[in-house]
């Protein structure tokens, strides 16, 4: 059996389901209507697209929430709606999701129905209050739910479905041994784009405008938010980013083209890591330092030089970010060190921007092996984002101090909390205490790479990286393969980088052949002595160097035999 067949056995691909996975069937879509409210809401938007009424799109200031605005603008239009705007909330004015504040600006402006993307499944008094100035809303969300729903015409989130029925599920698709097959929604991780899609995709079989097919120009769009969100890439998700990626390559866009070309992405060649970072940084930067709604008015742009004008804006708040960011890593690191004995990390400044430190937490992470927590403090108030990994979850950390923090909620591995800051201290110990609570153990060997399968260097060629090309794309739920390789004798290491923090190793197998390995930022027991034996953890692939081509691996995980 070949290594890309062990591949394929060892992530339970065979048969039929192989062939699935290979060569996903966009056909093979979901009945929409088996997602919760799907019905009502379609009613509801039949009756404002005969009366012709006013309609706000209100999306999220994430790529997730603004690829599915501009998926609904795009939609809505060509459905022949006449009267749709979209509101994008600032980070630094609304906050996250729908506000009282600015559902009373939105009513004054004539609107009689909100739809809400990516956010408003929590929203409860911010749809009480719409319903008193006579506005409907309908929530399209992907988020966490609440144990009853708020008051809107229909609450279409796929997590409602693993709240109801939490038996049936497994790993966010229904069990092919349940009775519920065809009656709830098969598969539940989609993205808040996904979720907008099917509305989408429901609105076609009621109205005209948009014949079947068509909608799958509006994959693109879907694929950015996908995997940029980063949902499982299985079932519905696979497909949708794998035909969104085709559909990418030849966009009618001139604001994904000027992107593509900001980004040194090559149009032709795009995959789900030009999506996650190349694309993804830029429109994420506009929402962190400013507004993300010039990201949308680059994905809405219809002049190729205004795009482009648009896309190089971006391109030039990515570097500030980048900027900002490490300036506040370095502070953060200095506090890090204070409480690095906590299994849990809590740090705070004033004048860190809460719309970067959610980067900084997920490096603080990756330094120190631990769930971490990092708050802009602001007079009174601190705000702040959290990133974890195994089995602590950030927001079930925060839900347990609902009774010092004053909001908070989002995912296991990402979460975000606003709470008084003089609270802080109380927070860093109860979060603590949450963790010692769920008796984890042994956390940090999950941030080890995985081997999918062992293999001899001999067996690593061009024509297994071209074999494994065809489980692209890779993203949460499908990683790209990592391959060990055994009592490998380390023939010579090199120091590279101005700081001489890379590894690049040679390394030889039993059977006589060798093969480079390069690490960037390499740690200390990386950087082994010729003559010695290891184990590597990598993913192989062809480096190209002056028309010249050979395999080398990026090397994940080295360990010395004893």
């Amino acid at each position: 059996m070949t290594v890309f067949d062990r591949i394929l056995e060892a992530r339970g691909l065979t048969g039929k389901t192989r062939s699935a996975f290979l060569s996903p069937d966009y056909a093979a879509k979901h009945d929409p209507f088996l997602l919760p409210d799907m019905d009502k809401a379609v009613e509801r938007l039949v009756q404002a697209r005969q009366q012709q009424e006013h309609i706000m799109i209100y999306g999220d200031y994430d790529i997730d929430g603004l690829t599915a605005t501009s998926v609904l603008l795009d939609a809505f239009e060509s459905f022949g709606f006449e009267h749709v705007e979209s509101f994008i909330p600032n980070r630094f004015v609304e906050g996250y999701g729908l506000t009282i504040d600015a559902v009373e600006r939105i009513a004054e402006t004539g609107a009689q129905l909100i739809v809400t993307v990516d956010c408003g499944s929590l929203s409860e008094k911010e749809i009480i209050r719409a319903g008193e100035l006579g506005v409907d809303i309908i929530v399209t969300d992907h988020h966490n739910v609440a144990p009853v729903q708020p008051p809107a015409i229909g609450v279409i989130n796929p997590k409602r479905l693993l709240q109801d029925y939490p038996d049936e599920y497994e790993n966010y698709i229904l069990k092919p041994s349940s009775g519920m097959q065809g009656k709830i929604y098969p598969f539940l991780d989609l993205a808040g784009v996904g979720v907008a899609f099917k509305l989408v995709q429901a609105l076609q079989t009621k109205l005209g405008g948009l014949e079947e097919g068509q909608e799958k120009w509006l994959l693109d769009l879907v694929a950015l938010g996908t995997v940029c969100d980063i949902v499982t890439l299985r079932d519905e998700n696979r497909a949708n980013v794998f035909w969104g990626l085709k559909v990418l390559s030849r966009t009618r866009r001139p604001g994904l083209k000027a992107l593509m070309a900001v980004s040194g992405v090559e149009q032709s060649k795009v995959n789900a890591r030009s999506l996650g970072f190349g694309l993804g940084p830029r429109m994420n930067a506009a929402g962190r330092l400013e507004t993300a709604q010039y990201s949308l008015d680059m994905l809405r742009a219809s002049d190729p030089m205004d795009a482009l004008e648009k896309a190089q804006r971006l391109d030039a708040m990515n570097v500030a970010r980048r900027a900002e960011q490490d300036k506040i890593f370095k502070e953060a690191l200095v506090q890090a060190e204070q409480y690095k004995d906590l299994p849990v990390l809590v740090v705070s400044s004033p004048g860190w921007n809460h719309g970067i430190i959610g980067i900084v937490a997920a490096k603080l992470l990756e330094r120190y092996k631990k769930p971490t927590y990092v708050l802009e403090e602001m007079g009174e108030e601190a705000k702040g984002s959290a990133r974890s990994y195994g089995d602590f979850s950030a927001a079930d950390a925060i839900r347990a101090s609902d009774d010092i923090v004053t909001k908070g909620g989002g995912h296991k591995l990402a979460a975000g909390v606003t709470l008084p800051t003089a609270n802080i201290a109380a927070f860093r110990e109860r979060v603590n205490q949450f963790y010692r609570d769920q008796n984890l153990f042994n956390q940090q060997a999950l941030l080890l790479p995985k081997a999918d399968v062992d293999a001899d260097i001999s067996e690593v060629t061009e024509e297994l990286i071209e074999q494994l090309s065809q489980l692209e794309p890779f993203g949460s739920g499908n990683p790209q393969p990592v391959l060990r390789s055994n009592n490998l004798t380390v023939m010579y290491t090199r120091r590279m980088g101005a700081e001489s923090q890379h590894a690049k190793l040679e390394l030889r197998g039993d059977a006589g052949r060798s093969m480079q390995f390069l690490a960037f930022n390499a740690p200390k027991h990386f950087f082994v002595e010729p003559g010695e034996s290891v184990h590597v953890w990598y993913q192989p692939d062809v480096n190209e160097w002056q028309g010249r081509r050979s395999v080398e691996g990026r090397l994940l995980h080295l360990e010395l035999v004893e």
